[in-house]
This record gives structure tokens, C-alpha cells and sequence, in this order.
């Protein structure tokens, strides 16, 4: 079955195959397909479900390989009509909105706390991010490190994690307190970043780490982040783009409406970059949704299959 929702919503494609294709238990693939603005943007995953939610690491025969080029071909061909799969009511995103201001803590401050949607300029290249007409201000090696930089060697195809401010594909929970706030990653791997609301500082001499020392305080109705002591592992994106320990990150989170968080992060890393700049980034809240399990570490058959340099990001579209 083929269905065309609304742009930008996840258009799945789910094909029974013979048992005997797949690991046991498993007997549909999904292929998902994130209608960006511009369609060299498309951002295709493919899923293993058996109830509904991705199975990673799993090899792929040539018999799905091939239903997957032919389901992609459907859903293209769909997507162009305006088509949507008969007599199956689909809710839009309009539907599943569920209007109303911002909640607050008990104190009165801006609650952040739910599931959020990833935000794709976050994941494929931070390019994106900047406002219209604005460029990375990369030093020349950062640059050069960045073009060289393989899908292969990417430390998140490698089960680590994603540091900041790079984002996973999947949903992220806020877990907000009065002195503590969380954000709990489904993938790509199931771990966690701490930030401090209780009013202490940095540390003199933080030992460097994937998501960094995070102190936050409040401006209003908007919570800024900051952020120090990282390690140099992580990329920045699929592009590939570095950072030092040098990095300082400044988040600036607001939730102007109960289903819309939005971010302004500026980043400060005289290592690679020339001067700061600043992403911007929007996220949806997830109703009716939770997190499930996913384990990355274990079995993991991914990286044998990536070949070359992942082509959604700048240096490959010139």
C-alpha cells in the first residue's frame, strides 16, 4: 500500500514479502520518504517493523532492495498526482494540531517538557541552518577536513554520539525540573544530555565530553543554554563538519504555543571557524507518541554498507 500525506509528513510504503526474506518474525519493509522544501532534500530511511517502529542492522537481500527502488518510484509518482490510497482516512498534520499556549512549571516558567520531532537541518548539513544568504565561516582546514570526511568514518555511524548540535532522526524528549533539564535521544543511541538549572557555573577545567558541561538560566520566557568542555570526536552533521575544544555553544530555546518549540544556537569556536554564527531550528511536538528502545551497539552491519560521502549537503550539490 502507497499513501501521499501532507508535505513534509512521512509517506510509507509497506510491501509483504515470503517470511523466509527476512529475520524471523519480521515480514514488512517501510520506506519512509521526508519531503523537504526542495527535493534534493528528500531524506529516504529504511525501516525493518514488526510493530510499527524501526529494527536497525539488519542485512538486506536483493529481492527487498528491489522493492524498495520500485516503491520509491510509487510513492514518487503519487506525491506528483496528489494522490492517496482509497477509502483509508488519513489524519494531517492540521488534525493532529491541538491549539493552545504554552504550558508552565508550577513556578510559573515556560515548560518544555514533551516529545519533540527532529529538525533535518540538524542532521544532514548545519548549512541550512543559517539564515538565507549566509555561509559557514570555516577556517581553511576545517573546510578541506570537511570535504574529505567519509560517511563511513561518521562517529554516529559508529554507534557514538551526536553531540551538540547535531540532531538523530528520530524523536528526542525534554524532561524539565526545577533544577535540572534533560533531553533523552531515542537514536542513535539510546542515551541523554544533562543541563544544570540550579545555578551553578562551569567548572574551571571541564574534562571534555560528547555533550559538554550545559549551565541555563532564564530570559523571560526563554531558557539559554550554555555550553563548554566538549571533546573534538563528534561531527557537526553528515557534511562532516568540525569543531575543537575550543567550541562554545549559546542555545536559546523558546516554546511560543503548546506544539511548537523553536531554538537559536550560536556557535563560538576559534579552532575552526573565523567568527561565530548562529543555526535556527524548529521542532513539532509529538502527540499520542513515546520513545522505544533502540540499540545501535549491538550487531550493528551498517558502516560495511555505506560507501562514499552522504550527497545532502553543500559541497556535493555545487
Amino acid at each position: 500500500m502507497v499513501s501521499c500525506p501532507a508535505r513534509g509528513e512521512p509517506v510509507p510504503l509497506v510491501v509483504s514479502l515470503s517470511n523466509h526474506e527476512l529475520p524471523a518474525a519480521d515480514s514488512h519493509v517501510a520506506i519512509e520518504v521526508f519531503a523537504g522544501n526542495e527535493m534534493e532534500y528528500a531524506m529516504a530511511s529504511l525501516r525493518m517493523f514488526t510493530t510499527g517502529r524501526p529494527l536497525m542492522n539488519t542485512r538486506l537481500t536483493s529481492s527487498i532492495l528491489a522493492v524498495i527502488t520500485l516503491g520509491l518510484t510509487l510513492v514518487a509518482l503519487l506525491a506528483a498526482a496528489g494522490q492517496d490510497e482509497p477509502g483509508r482516512a488519513r489524519a494531517t498534520s492540521a488534525e493532529k494540531i491541538k491549539a493552545g499556549p504554552a504550558p508552565r512549571t508550577a513556578d510559573g516558567k515556560a515548560d518544555f517538557s514533551g516529545i519533540w520531532s527532529p529538525d533535518r537541518n540538524f542532521i544532514t548539513d548545519i548549512h541550512d541552518a543559517l539564515k538565507k544568504g549566509e555561509e559557514l565561516p570555516l577556517q581553511p582546514w576545517a573546510e578541506k577536513l570537511a570535504r574529505e570526511r567519509m560517511s563511513k568514518d561518521d562517529p554516529e555511524a559508529l554507534c557514538l554520539p551526536a553531540g551538540v548540535p547535531r540532531q538523530a532522526p528520530y524523536p528526542w524528549r525534554i524532561v524539565q525540573t526545577g533544577t535540572h533539564m534533560f533531553f533523552l535521544f531515542e537514536g542513535n543511541i539510546h542515551s541523554y544530555r544533562q543541563i544544570f538549572l540550579d545555578g551553578r557555573t562551569h567548572p574551571a577545567d571541564p574534562d571534555p565530553t560528547w555533550y559538554g558541561h550545559s549551565v541555563a538560566r532564564w530570559e523571560g520566557d526563554t531558557l539559554l543554554v550554555d555550553s563548554v568542555g566538549f571533546n573534538e570526536k563528534f561531527w557537526f552533521d553528515f557534511a562532516g563538519h568540525p569543531h575543537t575544544e575550543k567550541l562554545h555553544v549559546v542555545e536559546r530555546y523558546r516554546r511560543p504555543d503548546f506544539d511548537h518549540l523553536d531554538y537559536e544556537i550560536t556557535i563560538e569556536d576559534a579552532g575552526a571557524y573565523t567568527k561565530p554564527f548562529t543555526l535556527y531550528g524548529h521542532s513539532s511536538h509529538q502527540h499520542d507518541d513515546d520513545l522505544m528502545e533502540y540499540i545501535c551497539n549491538e550487531n550493528n552491519k551498517d558502516v560495511e554498507h555505506i560507501v562514499g560521502k552522504d550527497p545532502r549537503n553543500k559541497y556535493l550539490k555545487k
